[in-house]
This record gives structure tokens, C-alpha cells and sequence, in this order.
């Protein structure tokens, strides 16, 4: 269907079939892709989890108390150290003393650094571990982490809830758009770019908002809970602490910036390499048939050391940032264990603070990493959600009447009334153009290509709006008809045959889903599905794919001719319906259309014109307008536009004549 698309696509930066800076394999977001508008993107991505709302702020509370929750787990367990160290120095000391008198005794011996470290430590002279009181902290200790994982897990299975019910109506909102999108949308976007926003755009969304909310969440408050226990205990050693972030952040940016550049490279070199793969799949006999295995094989080599230098690179330098963030923070750990040390010798902290201290220095480094990864990650979802927003914001189709009309029992005239039309608004297709099919009539229309052939029973389609004068069916205007109601009483036989995955019979069923199982055999036999039915295994059962792999191209045309024959439509419309079938079967289906035709007005979309010999109107279009009509003995003996592709078929070309005329084909 060549004619029926712009000659010139309008490309964006945002939407292209192409690979690019970011773009996955397949065109979906990946790690370094950046929206353009990240605010307003992801205050609208947030604005989409509104009904969720509910949960959203279960999830929030949740978080809170669960972080809380551990959080004070370190704090109570280093009262439980306290009371092991105070047992194991108490239990050495004589009996009978209270801890003052202890330590004057002490210092009066000149032992003042054990003096100063007695002064910390809460002990009763002469009395062991006080189990009772260890046994109640680990109790509350276990109870405390215990209800912080019961809420975490909670928290997880809400934001699970919220975040696919989210990406789910955002799937159905897409879909619902793409039904209502006019089909010069379509014209312009690469398939595998819009099957990119709905499939790869939209798990990369929901994978976002599930590692974000999640991570980014936990991590923030982890860091606001942590330093604020870190201060509680000590806020000397809060800020030697905190002074190591700033150099975390640095090391940690330094990195992602450079490995970012590799994971770019990475998702190019992979998109390079899968079409590079698919192109030799798709046609390798032909590389099979011109002896191109070599040439494929080292083209492959090229570009796949050419993907593992930038995967290795990439994965390289991504894994530095672990051991860049722990030899930081084992440096921390040294100072903070350091200053504790003197800190409880000079009995200004006690044991069990200075563990729970260390504790929470570690817990304070890991979630400041993750929030800085989570950057990237987040641009990469907004980018994606951006690409789907696109998509449902693009203009649709103009609606329907508010009141439309309908046919109840249509007839099949047509009439075009001064009908003009243009894909571009500085590149005329249709100008001014009339023309009148009668009831029953078949009208045959040929010409070179693009030449606005399947333009005009678009039109009749309404898969294009008109920019001037009207088309009626029935003298009634279709504009104000509903289309699903308009197109209900057309069928349509295309040259690029369309099979769904499912069994013959289902296929055929398509055209008319309440049909009997009779009707669908009969439509078989009239376009001569049944003939090769029988020969395969399964029979009317017999699945197909997608691609109508397993059957020949003639007969899957020969499954959509009976599809269209069992909808019984009023107006048919065939572009170029028996091109792919061969002669035999060509000759057999003219039988067949003729009885698909009978009392039905139908349009034939023709390049070979040896099939609408029988045609009671020739329409000849040439840059969107009738240059000649008639039947085709009169056409021939008029000797002119038709009689030229006429005689370059079946005669040759004479003198050059045929040829100016442009391809048939």
C-alpha cells in the first residue's frame, strides 16, 4: 500500500527509529537516556500514582516507622555491651565498694587512665553480667528488628500494588489512545518505535517506580534516622562522619560520569549488533545464495568485540564504585574507632555507644550510595514516562457527530463531490475531484505508483479527514456516520496480508465473530481456502502465526479473501488482492471475486491489469486525479494513459510511450 503513506516523514528529536544516545536495544530507555523536562515529566508521573494515593501514604508511614524501627536497633544494642562490659569489669572488683569509692582507690594508686575509664562504664563492684537485664535488651532488640522487617515487607507489597496498578492503567490508557489515533499518526512512527513506548518505555517506567519509590525512600530516610542517632551519641563524631560524604559523592560521581559514557556506548553497540543479527536472519538465503557468509561472519566479529570493549569498559568502571565507597568507608571506620577508643579510655563514652556509633557510620555510607545511583536510574524513567506521555498526548482522531446518522440497509452508491486532500500542507494529492459509483458496480483503479490509488478508498475508509468537499454512501455524508459503524459495512482485502496467531478457522472467523461453523466453510470453499485446508495436518485447526510462516503467501491471501467474504459487506474494497497467488489459483479466484462482487460496489486496486478486464469502471489516476475512465474496451481503443500500461504489460513498450507512463508494480 505505497500510495496510502506521506512521501515525506516528519521525524522529531524524541521520536526516531534510530538508535541514539541512551536508547536500548529495541528503542526503549535505558540507563543514561535524560528527559527533557525532568520536572514537569516526573511531577506528572507522580500526579499518575493519585489513585493509589491511599497506599502511597501506607507505603510513606510504613517506611518511616521501619526505618525508625532499625534505626534504634544498634542504640539499645550497645546497651546490651554495656552491661557485658560492666559485668566483666564489676565481676573483678572487690565487693562491698560502691563505684566512687572504687575509683578514688584507683586514682590514689596512680592507675588515673583506669580511673577515667571506670567513670563510663555503669558497674556494681563485685556483681557479674546481669543476665536478666542482657536477656530483656536482646528481647527488644529482636522485637525491634523483627516489627521493622514485618513493616518492610508491608511496605514492599503495598508499593508493588500501587506501582503495577499505576502501569497498568497507563497501559490501558495507551492502548485506548492507539484505537483512537488516526492512521497518518501511524504513517509517520516507525512500528518498532511505538512498540518501544508500550513495551520497552513502559517496563523501564514501572521497573523506575518500583526501585526508586522503594530505595530512594528507605535510603533518605535511613540517612535522616542514622545521623540523627549519630548526633544523639555524638555530635563531635557526627561531623568527622559526615565530612567523608563529600568525598563519597565525588569518588561516586566521578565514576558514574565515565561509566555512563561507556553504558551509552554500550546500548548503541548492542541495538548495532541485534539488527545486524536480525538483518542476516531475515535474509539469510539470500546471503546463503551470493556466498556473503564470510563477509556477514567478520561484519558480526566487528561488531561484537566492538560491543565488548564498551560492555567491559562499562561494567569495569561501574564496579569500581563499590570498593571506592568501602575503602572510604573503612577509612571511616578507622578514624571513628580511633577517636571511640580514647573516647571510652577517658570514660567520656561508653563501650556499647561507640559500637552502636560505628554501626551506624556504616549504615550511614551504603544508603548515600544508593541514593547517588538512584539519579541515574530516575532520569531514565522520566525519560521513558516523557516518551509515553508523548504518545498520549498526540492529537487524535477528529470525533464523531454527536449525533450521528446511520444506513440501515445500505446499497453501495458512492459518490465523490469536489473531494480534495493533501498528506502535506505544501503538497497537493487530490484536488477537486468528483466522481460516481453506482450500486453493484465494480470499479477497477490503476495507475503508477503513488499516484493516490489507495489514498482514495482511504478516504472512503475515513482513515484520512478531507480537506475539502465530501464522500457519500447512500447520499449520506460518511463524516457524519460513526466510523465504527461506516466501517462495518465495508470489507477490505489488503496486498500486505495481516494473520493472527490462532488456528484457520479463527482467522476466517475474524470477518464475521458470531458466524457458524457452516458459514466459515462455505466462505472457504467460494475463495478455495477449503482445496488446501485438507492437505494439512490439522486441518481448519491448524495453527498460524503471526507471520503466516507455515503456510505460502498465496494462501494466507486466500485466508483474508475468505475473511472479507464471510463479512458479507456491502462495499468491497481489494487493493491488489490476488498479487501474491499463482496463476492457477489466480484464474480460480477470479471466479471467486466475481461472486465475492455480485450486488456488492466494489473498489479493485489493480496492478495487474490482466484482472479487471471485467470491470464496468477504469478509473487511470496520475498525481491524484482521473486522467481517464471507462470500461476496459474503450480505454484500450482510446489508446492513451490506460492503453500505455496496458501495452507495457502484455505487448512491451512502444517507442518509450509505455514507459513515461511510470511502473506499474
Amino acid at each position: 500500500m505505497t500510495d496510502s503513506s506521506p512521501k515525506t516523514m516528519q521525524k522529531t528529536e524524541r521520536i526516531s527509529g534510530q538508535m541514539g544516545p541512551g536508547r536500548g536495544p529495541h528503542g526503549g530507555g535505558m540507563i543514561g537516556q535524560k528527559s527533557l523536562d525532568f520536572r514537569a515529566s516526573g511531577k506528572r508521573l507522580a500526579g499518575s500514582l493519585r489513585p493509589e494515593r491511599v497506599k502511597v501514604i501506607a507505603v510513606f508511614v510504613a517506611a518511616v516507622i521501619s526505618v525508625a524501627l532499625a534505626a534504634t536497633g544498634p542504640r539499645v544494642l550497645g546497651r546490651a555491651t554495656d552491661i557485658v562490659f560492666a559485668g566483666a569489669i564489676g565481676k573483678e572488683l572487690p565487693a562491698g565498694l560502691d563505684k566512687e569509692q572504687v575509683i578514688e582507690m584507683t586514682r590514689a594508686r596512680g592507675d588515673d587512665q583506669i580511673a577515667d575509664l571506670l567513670t563510663g562504664v555503669d558497674l556494681v563492684p563485685g556483681e557479674g553480667i546481669d543476665f536478666s537485664a542482657l536477656g530483656g535488651v536482646l528481647l527488644l532488640v529482636l522485637g525491634l528488628y523483627a516489627a521493622s522487617s514485618l513493616l518492610s515487607f508491608f511496605q514492599g507489597y503495598l508499593l508493588t500494588s500501587a506501582v503495577q496498578n499505576t502501569v497498568r492503567r497507563m497501559r490501558a490508557e495507551v492502548e485506548e489512545k492507539l484505537n483512537r489515533m488516526p492512521l497518518s499518526y501511524f504513517d509517520r512512527q516507525p512500528r518498532g518505535e511505538l512498540l518501544s513506548r508500550v513495551t520497552n518505555d513502559m517496563d523501564n517506567l514501572a521497573q523506575t517506580l518500583q526501585q526508586t519509590m522503594s530505595q530512594l525512600l528507605t535510603s533518605l530516610l535511613t540517612i535522616i534516622f542514622v545521623f540523627t542517632m549519630m548526633i544523639y551519641i555524638s555530635w563531635t563524631l557526627a561531623l568527622i562522619t559526615l565530612v567523608t560524604i563529600p568525598i563519597s559523592m565525588a569518588a561516586a560521581g566521578l565514576v558514574m560520569k565515565r561509566s555512563q559514557v561507556k553504558f551509552i556506548d554500550q546500548w548503541r553497540r548492542t541495538g548495532a549488533l541485534n539488527a545486524q543479527v536480525e538483518e542476516t536472519f531475515t535474509g539469510h538465503s539470500l546471503i546463503k545464495v551470493f556466498g556473503r557468509q564470510q563477509e556477514v561472519q567478520d561484519r558480526f566479529d566487528e561488531e561484537n568485540e566492538a560491543l565488548f570493549q564498551a560492555s567491559f569498559g562499562a561494567q569495569f568502571l561501574s564496579s569500581l564504585i563499590m570498593p571506592m565507597m568501602m575503602f572510604i568507608g573503612n577509612l571511616n571506620y578507622v578514624i571513628i574507632a580511633v577517636l571511640g577508643g580514647l573516647r571510652v579510655a577517658s570514660g567520656t563514652m561508653s563501650l556499647g555507644d561507640v559500637q552502636a556509633f560505628i554501626q551506624y557510620s556504616r549504615q550511614f555510607t551504603q544508603p548515600v550510595t544508593q541514593v547517588a545511583s538512584m539519579a541515574n536510574v530516575l532520569q531514565s524513567g522520566v525519560a521513558s514516562a516523557e516518551r509515553v506521555f508523548e504518545l498520549l498526548d498526540a492529537d487524535e482522531e477528529i470525533s464523531d457527530e454527536h449525533h450521528p446518522r446511520s444506513i440501515d440497509e445500505p446499497h453501495g452508491a458512492v459518490s465523490f463531490e469536489h473531494v480534495s486532500f493533501r498528506y502535506l500542507e505544501d503538497q497537493p494529492l487530490i484536488d477537486d475531484l468528483s466522481l460516481t459509483v453506482e450500486p453493484g458496480q465494480t470499479v477497477a483503479i490503476v495507475g503508477p505508483t503513488g499516484a493516490g490509488k489507495t489514498t482514495l478508498v482511504n478516504l472512503v475508509m475515513r482513515f484520512y479527514e478531507l480537506r475539502g468537499g465530501r464522500i457519500t454512501l447512500d447520499g449520506l455524508d460518511i463524516a457524519q456516520m460513526r466510523r465504527e459503524d461506516l466501517r462495518s459495512q465495508i470489507g477490505m482485502v489488503l496486498q500486505d496480508t495481516w494473520l493472527f496467531e490462532g488456528t484457520i478457522h479463527d482467522n476466517i472467523a475474524y470477518g464475521k465473530l458470531d458466524a457458524t461453523d457452516d458459514e466459515i466453510v462455505e466462505a472457504a470453499k467460494a475463495t478455495f481456502v477449503d482445496r488446501f485446508v485438507h492437505s494439512l495436518p490439522d486441518g481448519y485447526d491448524t495453527i498460524v502465526d503471526d507471520e503466516g510462516a507455515n503456510i505460502s503467501a498465496g494462501e494466507k491471501q486466500l485466508i483474508t479473501i475468505a475473511r472479507a467474504f464471510l463479512a458479507n459487506p456491502a462495499l468491497l474494497i481489494l487493493d491488489e488482492a490476488t498479487s501474491s497467488v499463482d496463476t492457477r489459483t489466480e484464474l480460480l479466484l477470479q471466479n471467486a471475486m466475481a461472486a465475492l462482487r455480485t450486488e456488492r460496489t466494489s473498489f479493485v486496486i489493480a496492478h495487474r491489469l490482466s484482472t479487471i478486464r471485467d470491470a464496468d469502471l477504469i478509473l487511470v489516476m496520475e498525481d491524484g486525479a482521473i486522467v481517464e475512465q471507462g470500461t476496459h474496451e474503450e480505454l484500450i481503443a482510446r489508446g492513451a494513459a490506460y492503453a500505455g500500461l496496458y501495452n507495457a504489460q502484455f505487448t512491451g513498450p512502444r517507442n518509450g510511450e509505455a514507459m513515461s507512463l511510470g511502473t506499474a508494480g
